[in-house]
């Protein structure tokens, strides 16, 4: 279990602090507006209204005590930064920090964020790959050349096992997971037959997988 404080409770960080306390972490949830605050108490286990860009208001709350400060300020580019300027002035052992746009993102990690993220660009790639095919039900992007993808199983590969198909030889990617029925199982091997009914979790280099998986 690890301890987060999460600063701005709009949309993100709502959504954030919820997910964290669902997952038995310990959240504390600060925002300046009170209408905010009394909608996330339910699922966290502090919350305090007051301004993150006050500095001594900051010092009350033992910045340095969590294992992670979330910067969910996405909609004031101005105190979005002086808060994360302020965490690391503070001792925050780390800060990720929310842009809104590429520049706010340069900006961030200037003012001493350890990571920015960017989660309308994040989403917007994700639909984007997503609604390309039919066939891609997930995508999780590891890197600029490297992705997970949830794929259908090729028309081609349907009644022939993994090692007839010699996926990682021939295509030069990976079979990770097999799907079944809304349940990812990892228990297959080279006999495993793949039929229509499955879903393909691989990893390999994104132009190699959109290449194998054209579903012409």
């Amino acid at each position: 279990m690890k301890s987060f404080l999460i600063i701005g409770m709009g949309r993100f960080g709502r959504h954030c602090a919820q997910k964290l306390y669902e997952m038995g972490h310990q959240v504390m949830a600060v925002d300046k507006e009170e209408s905010r605050i009394n909608d996330v108490l339910s699922y966290v286990h502090v919350a305090q209204i007051g301004d993150s860009c006050d500095e001594q208001f900051l010092k009350t709350l033992g910045v340095s005590d969590f294992d992670c400060c979330v910067c969910a300020i996405g909609d004031d580019f101005q105190s979005s930064l002086e808060t994360t300027s302020l965490l690391k002035e503070l001792n925050a052992k780390y800060v990720v920090a929310r842009a809104c746009r590429d520049i706010h993102k340069k900006f961030l990690l200037r003012n001493g964020a350890d990571e920015a993220v960017y989660p309308e660009r994040q989403l917007a790639n994700w639909t984007a790959i997503r609604v390309s095919s039919e066939h891609i039900f997930d995508y999780i992007e590891l890197d600029k050349d490297h992705a997970i993808y949830e794929l259908d199983v090729p028309a081609t590969w349907i009644g022939k096992t993994i090692s007839g198909v010699d996926v990682r030889n021939r295509y030069h990617i990976n079979v990770i997971g097999i799907k079944q029925h809304d349940c990812v199982s990892m228990d297959f091997g080279p006999n495993t037959i793949f039929t229509k009914s499955m879903r393909l979790l691989v990893i390999g280099k994104i132009k190699q997988i959109q290449k194998v998986f054209k579903y012409d």
